[in-house]
Order: C-alpha cells, then sequence, then structure tokens
C-alpha cells in the first residue's frame, strides 16, 4: 500500500532541505562571482578560484590539512581495524565492556571535550602542540568512525570460507591475508575514506591542538572570516565541500557494495 504525499509532507520536505542545502548552495554560487563583494551578483567567472591557488598561506593551510587527513586517516583505519577484529573475533574478554567504551567515546562526546582533553594529555606529557599532535587527535576521533564500519561488516562475514581456508593447510595469518582481507577491504576502503573526511573539514579539535607551523585549512578560513568574508574563501570552502561530498559518497558507496556481497554470499 502507497501512500499519497500531502501538501503539509511536500512543503515540509522542501523547507527542510532547503533550510539544511540552500546556505551551502548560495556558496558554491557566489565563488563564481565575478564582483569582489561576496553579496553582491557581478556575473560569472572563475578568477578567484586562480587567485585561491595564488593565496600562499592558504595553500600551505591546504596541505597541512591534506597531510594531517591522510596520515590520521591511514592511522586511524589500522587501528580502527584491530579493534573491530578484537570485538567481533574474541568474544567475552575481561576489560570487554571498558575496552569497548573507550573506542566508542569520542563519537558521542562533544568535540569541546575531546579537544580540551587532548589538549590537556598533551600538556601534562609536554608534547609540544603541532603537526603530531593535530594528527593524534584526527586518529582519537576517527578511529571510532572506522570500527563502526569494518565491525558491521566483520558481524555478517561468513567465518566458514576462514575454516576452510585453515582445513586446507593455511595458518591463521596468511588466512586473514588471502580470505579475511580481501573480503572485508570495501569497509575498509571505506572506513578510511570516511575518517580522511572527518580529519578533512574538522574545526574544533585541531583549534585546540594545533602549534606553530599546523593551521589547518578550516582554521585558516575560519580566522579570515572572523576578519571578513573574501571570494577567496568561497572558492576554498567550495573545493572542501567537494572533497567531502566525495568522500562521503564513495564511502557509502563502499559499504554499500560490502553489504550486498556479503547478502550474496549468504545465499
Amino acid at each position: 500500500m502507497t501512500r499519497r504525499l500531502s501538501v503539509f509532507n511536500v512543503t515540509s520536505l522542501v523547507l527542510g532541505f532547503a533550510f539544511l542545502y540552500l546556505p551551502i548552495l548560495l556558496l558554491v554560487i557566489y565563488s563564481f562571482n565575478a564582483s569582489r563583494l561576496v553579496t553582491v551578483w557581478g556575473g560569472f567567472s572563475t578568477q578567484w578560484y586562480g587567485a585561491l591557488f595564488r593565496n600562499q598561506a592558504l595553500m600551505e593551510a591546504a596541505w597541512v590539512t591534506l597531510r594531517i587527513a591522510l596520515l590520521s586517516a591511514s592511522i586511524a583505519t589500522v587501528l580502527g581495524t584491530l579493534a573491530a577484529l578484537a570485538l567481533t573475533r574474541y568474544g567475552r574478554f575481561t576489560g570487554r565492556t571498558l575496552f569497548t567504551g573507550m573506542i566508542y567515546a569520542p563519537m558521542v562526546m562533544p568535540e569541546v571535550i575531546t579537544g580540551l582533553s587532548l589538549l590537556l594529555f598533551f600538556v601534562a606529557i609536554d608534547l609540544d602542540r603541532g603537526f603530531w599532535t593535530v594528527t593524534l587527535a584526527h586518529t582519537t576521533l576517527t578511529m571510532c568512525f572506522v570500527t563502526v564500519v569494518v565491525q558491521s561488516r566483520l558481524m555478517t562475514f561468513d567465518r566458514s570460507l576462514e575454516e576452510a581456508a585453515m582445513d586446507l593447510g593455511a595458518p591463521p595469518l596468511r588466512t586473514f591475508f588471502a580470505v579475511t582481507l580481501p573480503l572485508i577491504a570495501p569497509s575498509i576502503v571505506a572506513g578510511f575514506l570516511l575518517a580522511f573526511t572527518l580529519s578533512l573539514d574538522d574545526l574544533v579539535i585541531a583549534s585546540f591542538n594545533t602549534g606553530p607551523g599546523a593551521t589547518t585549512l578550516p582554521i585558516r578560513i575560519y580566522s579570515q572570516v572572523r576578519l571578513g568574508l573574501s571570494p577567496e574563501i568561497n572558492a576554498a570552502s567550495t573545493i572542501l565541500i567537494g572533497l567531502v561530498t566525495l568522500g562521503v559518497i564513495s564511502a557509502t558507496l563502499l559499504s554499500k557494495r560490502s553489504v550486498l556481497r556479503s547478502q550474496r554470499n549468504a545465499h
């Protein structure tokens, strides 16, 4: 039985999407504005994208952001995958509840609290704030998301495939790399892309833990917006939105592909 959309439902849906995405759409449109005044349309132009790539400060911040995102996402993917294996393969073990809580805590904790607690930790161990503190902070933030993605795949994994490989004489480590890892690879890649995306656009945690030479692009954009709007900021924000959107869509498609593959294997 299909339900017909009422005028109220359609109106609510349109207003909801407009509230969420209209500001983003306006930002993208005005990034192609020929006028230096960001709120006055002066015709279509891509000049501000050229000006953006000539802006040394923004380019350095973008390079720092990209390096932090790649490194933190890689570390988070390895640690998150190991955590997912521990939670799905070792059953109940001493400290499992505490371990689970520690893994998922950054996901539900406000970013202000996470950023402040990490700052206090780095100060306590006398670690200078900079590139590595931001990388460690982003790893802490994103590892839990990787764990969730990979764990969901492992919970539907057909372990008879591993048992068949070991019955044929393959040791556990070889079984993991030859059987398990290829089958869960889409979820691992999806977790990496999600971690990369979260690191790419983080502002709160990075602002607590940054230092000299580690100014990320969101921090640079935020500091310049406080001094006044610039068309170059619209161009930088548009590129950042595009990268984040691409990462989220890729992670979603890979995760859905992993689920469909597991369902086919089950049948």
